[in-house]
């Protein structure tokens, strides 16, 4: 495959990983931009492995507000990115930090193994986590979440596949209810002000 179709391809991945991303914000909330939605209505219990290797639950998660974020480390774009707008907002609302957890859920765990996602969500800043587990773990975790992700091929490419996904950021509260979910492509000032307004 020459430079161009590359290009082209990938844009076609990014085209249609933003109209899944699209779909799931009309599915989670009703209709684009953060709103409230009812508790149950995204979400579910799972039992996964964190980047130190310890296994947990979404109980573990009580008692503090959870971000959560679906991507991969071998995101070229839109997951880095997306971090750290988190990890900027959250600089920009240091009384956050005290309130809130922010979670990376892999949606590529064949490659992302808890050491790998330990150095990767490290960059952002010593308060993210991040959650791996085996395939079928994480494929249950994206049915009850609704997020969309599927493996594409990338012949004649080092890394030999990628992951098509959804990118919405969902909020939790304390007691474990769904909150609202967040446009991915808010900057990082619009997202700290909208969780600094919902997060008490």
């Amino acid at each position: 495959m020459n430079a161009r179709l590359r290009f082209v391809f990938l844009g076609l991945i990014a085209l249609s990983a933003a109209i899944a991303t699209a779909a799931v914000m009309m599915l989670a909330t009703g209709g684009p931009g953060p709103r409230p939605a009812a508790a149950g209505d995204v979400g579910g219990a799972f039992a996964l492995t964190d980047q130190d290797g310890r296994r947990v639950t979404e109980a573990d998660f009580r008692g503090r507000y959870l971000l959560l974020f679906f991507g991969f480390t071998n995101c070229p774009d839109v997951c880095p990115l997306t971090l750290q707008r988190i990890a900027d907002a959250l600089s920009a609302h240091p009384a956050l930090k005290e309130k809130l957890t922010p979670v990376l859920v892999t949606v590529d765990p064949e490659r992302d193994t808890p050491a790998k996602l330990k150095e990767y969500v490290g960059f952002f800043g010593p308060e993210f986590r991040a959650l791996t587990g085996t395939p079928e773990e994480i494929a249950a975790v994206l049915k009850a979440y609704k997020v969309y992700a599927k493996r594409t091929e990338l012949p004649g490419s080092a890394l030999g596949y990628t992951m098509d996904h959804s990118s919405l950021i969902f909020l939790y509260g304390p007691d474990g209810a769904f909150v609202t979910a967040f446009d991915p492509t808010l900057d990082a000032t619009a997202l700290g002000n909208e969780m600094e307004r919902i997060v008490r």
